[in-house]
C-alpha cells in the first residue's frame, strides 16, 4: 500500500479574474474549492493512475470535514488525525495576469495530537510506500520526518521524500527510496545553480554519498533526470505543451513515477509516467487526468 502524508491539509479557493487590481472590487470569472496539500496531491493522481494510496495527516473544524468529504468522495481512503481546536487552513489563490497565493497557517496542533499520528504508522508493513512530502507546520517537531523514519526503520518501508533544504537532508541517514528535489531546490542545498543534466548529476551523486538510494530530479520544462542506487542514469525530455498550472506538478511527477515503477518495476516507465504525469498538470487548471497523462505518454 502506498501511503502520503500531509501535516496541514488545505481546501484550495481559486478564483479566476480577468484583471485582478489591489486595493478594489474585483469579480471573479470562474471559482474552484478543492481539497489540497503535497501528499494529496500525490493520492489524487495516484487515484488517476488506478492506483491505490492511503492519506494521513491532521484536519479540524468544517473545512477539514469538507477535505475528508472530498477524498472519500474520490475514492481515496484517510486516516486523518482530528484536532479538537481550530479548522484547517483555507488557501485563496487568485489567478489573473500574476497569480496572487494567500495561504493561511492552519490550526493549532498538539504534542498529543503528534503522538496520536506517530501511532497511526505502526500500521504500515514491509513493502509499504510512505510519501513524506511539504514543509512542517507550527507545533510539529521540525524533525518529525526523522521521528516518523527512524520509528519505522525496522520494517522494510520505502521512503519517498519531497522536501527542501535541511528537512530533506537529515532524512537522508535513513536511505530514503527516492528524493524528488527540483533543480532550484538541489542547486539551493549547495548553494549553487543546477544548468543542466550534467550539474545535476554530479551534485546527485553527492548526495547519494549522504545516504539517498535513488534521486529524481525536474529540470522544468526540460524534463527530468534520475541516477539509480545502482548507478544508472536516465533523463528524458518534456513533452510539448502550454504552461498553465506548475504549482502541483512536482506532486504529480511523484504519483507518476510511483505508480509506474509499482506497475513495470522499471526506472525508465517510472521516469516517463512521472514527467506526463506532472506536465499533464503543467497543462491544466487543476491536477492532470488520466487520459491526459497517457496522451502525453504516447506523444513522448
Amino acid at each position: 500500500m502506498i501511503y502520503t502524508l500531509t501535516l496541514n491539509p488545505a481546501l484550495d479557493y481559486v478564483a479566476y479574474v480577468e484583471s485582478y487590481k489591489s486595493g478594489d472590487i474585483n469579480r471573479t470569472s470562474k471559482t474552484t474549492i478543492s481539497a489540497g496539500g503535497k501528499g494529496i496531491n500525490v493520492s489524487l493522481v495516484l487515484k488517476e493512475l488506478d492506483t491505490k494510496s492511503v492519506s494521513l495527516g491532521f484536519i479540524a473544524g468544517f473545512t477539514g470535514e469538507e477535505i475528508k468529504r472530498q477524498l472519500d468522495e474520490s475514492g481515496i481512503e484517510t486516516d486523518f488525525v482530528i484536532l479538537k481546536n481550530g479548522s484547517s487552513r483555507i488557501n485563496v489563490k487568485i489567478k489573473s495576469d500574476l497569480e496572487t497565493d494567500i495561504n493561511a497557517s492552519g490550526p493549532e496542533i498538539l504534542n498529543a495530537d503528534v503522538e496520536k499520528m506517530l501511532l497511526s504508522f505502526d500500521n504500515l508493513c514491509d513493502g509499504d510506500y510512505l510519501v513524506l512530502s511539504g514543509s512542517v507546520p507550527k507545533g510539529v517537531p521540525q524533525t518529525i520526518y526523522c521521528d516518523i523514519m527512524k520509528r519505522l526503520c525496522h520494517k522494510k518501508i520505502n521512503f519517498v521524500v519531497d522536501a527542501e533544504g535541511e528537512l530533506l537532508i537529515s532524512t537522508l541517514k535513513y536511505k530514503p527510496f527516492l528524493i524528488k528535489p527540483n533543480h532550484h531546490e538541489l542547486g539551493a542545498i549547495f548553494n549553487t545553480e543546477i544548468t543542466d543534466n550534467a550539474s545535476a548529476i554530479h551534485y546527485i551523486k553527492k548526495l547519494q554519498e549522504m545516504g539517498a538510494t535513488n534521486v529524481l530530479v525536474s529540470m522544468g520544462k526540460d524534463g527530468a533526470v534520475f541516477v539509480s542506487e545502482n548507478g544508472d542514469i536516465l533523463s528524458s525530455p518534456s513533452p510539448k505543451g502550454q504552461l498553465i498550472n506548475s504549482t502541483c506538478a512536482g506532486d504529480s511527477m511523484v504519483a507518476g513515477f510511483i505508480a509506474g515503477y509499482i506497475k513495470e518495476n522499471s526506472f525508465d516507465y517510472a521516469l516517463r509516467l512521472g514527467i506526463c504525469s506532472g506536465s499533464a498538470t503543467a497543462f491544466s487548471e487543476g491536477l492532470g487526468n488520466k487520459e491526459k497523462i497517457f496522451n502525453l505518454l504516447e506523444s513522448l
